[in-house]
């Protein structure tokens, strides 16, 4: 069978077609994704309503252009899914009301699908053997939590920030240092000329028992290190607050999936989201499940941001465990 995925929930129209066989397995037939970086990068980040007329422009393009790198026609479809939540309203308004409209006119069965669940659906489009239960960590631009995946489409949130998300932090951070939009991105990359050691920064991991974050403080004391520097007239060393911010972002990521391993025994971790792309993350991770003999699954880095291929992914699961959206599915930006 063949599923359509649609994600529009913040600055990339994405459309994208995979394959399920008889046993599950998924296989991805077209991604194409309409980035809106360039455009954003003019304003540091992203403008809700610029993002919302790009999707507009991009929808009907990129979908002729997922279904012909396919090989397929509309004929071929069996389901089509597309984001409805979380995320920026108006950017996620376009692509329920498209997919709606282009399932109902062509008489193919809908499906919602929630952009967290997505981001894990990533894991199983390389990682074929992946059966849950396990726990999945979704780290990403608007959310870093933990979550207990029972079956493929039940998920039960376990821990997460209680305030700011590390992709979020890692892009402000990096914006006041001088990195260029997304400056996560550009700040994994400087981490590695810079001293971890050289600017103390609160961990972003609570004390206790909870597995749950606080970014807030992290990005506030980074902030103010910088600020204070430039109002004595001196300058901050970029290549070092970025070493010492990633460092203790990741340290704290790591200490709190320690605790979650502990307590729940999993023998499987699946760790997606635009910050799973981090370097350092990926590495310390993997780390951290060798020591406690648990299996990493990571998606590939063209798979950790915002694509098509996720949403489809999860819309085969949701599809095969019965769920249809009708006409009055409607977009929300919360969970």
């Amino acid at each position: 069978m063949y599923i359509f995925g649609m994600e529009s929930s913040c600055d990339e129209t994405s459309a994208a077609v995979i394959h399920a066989d008889e046993a599950g397995n998924l296989t991805i037939r077209s991604n194409i994704v309409a980035s809106q970086v360039d455009v954003h990068r003019l304003y540091g980040g992203v403008v809700p309503e610029i993002a919302s007329r790009a999707h507009v422009e991009a929808v009907s393009r990129i979908t002729r252009e997922a279904l012909d790198t396919a090989g397929i026609t509309v004929a071929d479809l069996d389901c089509v899914a597309v984001t409805a939540n979380p995320g920026l309203i108006g950017a996620l308004l376009v692509g329920v009301n498209f997919a709606k409209s282009f399932a109902y006119a062509n008489k193919i069965p809908l499906v919602a699908v929630n952009h967290i669940h997505a981001h894990v659906g990533a894991a199983y489009l390389t990682h074929q053997g992946l059966k849950a239960p396990y726990i999945a960590l979704v780290v990403s631009g608007g959310h870093t939590q933990f979550y207990r995946v029972d079956t493929d489409t039940k998920y039960t949130e376990i821990g997460g920030t209680r305030d700011d998300a590390a992709g979020e932090s890692f892009d402000k951070v990096g914006r006041v240092i001088g990195m260029p939009y997304p400056g996560g991105a550009a700040l994994d990359k400087l981490a590695y000329e810079g001293n971890p050691k050289a600017y103390a920064l609160p961990s972003p991991a609570l004390a206790g028992d909870s597995p749950d974050f606080s970014f807030s403080g992290i990005k506030t004391a980074a902030l103010n290190l910088i600020n204070g520097a430039s109002q004595r007239g001196e300058q901050i060393n970029a290549a070092d607050m970025a070493a010492s911010y990633t460092d203790t972002i990741v340290k704290g990521i790591v200490k709190q999936t320690e605790k979650v391993l502990i307590s729940t025994g999993t023998k499987v971790l699946v760790m997606a989201g635009g910050v799973a792309a981090n370097s350092h993350l990926r590495r310390a991770l993997q780390g951290l499940c060798d020591k406690h003999k648990v299996t990493l699954v990571v998606p590939p880095i063209s798979l950790c941001g915002d694509n098509g291929a996720m949403v489809a992914a999860a819309g085969y699961f949701a599809f095969m465990d019965g769920e249809r959206a009708g006409t009055d599915l409607n977009a929300s930006a919360y969970d």
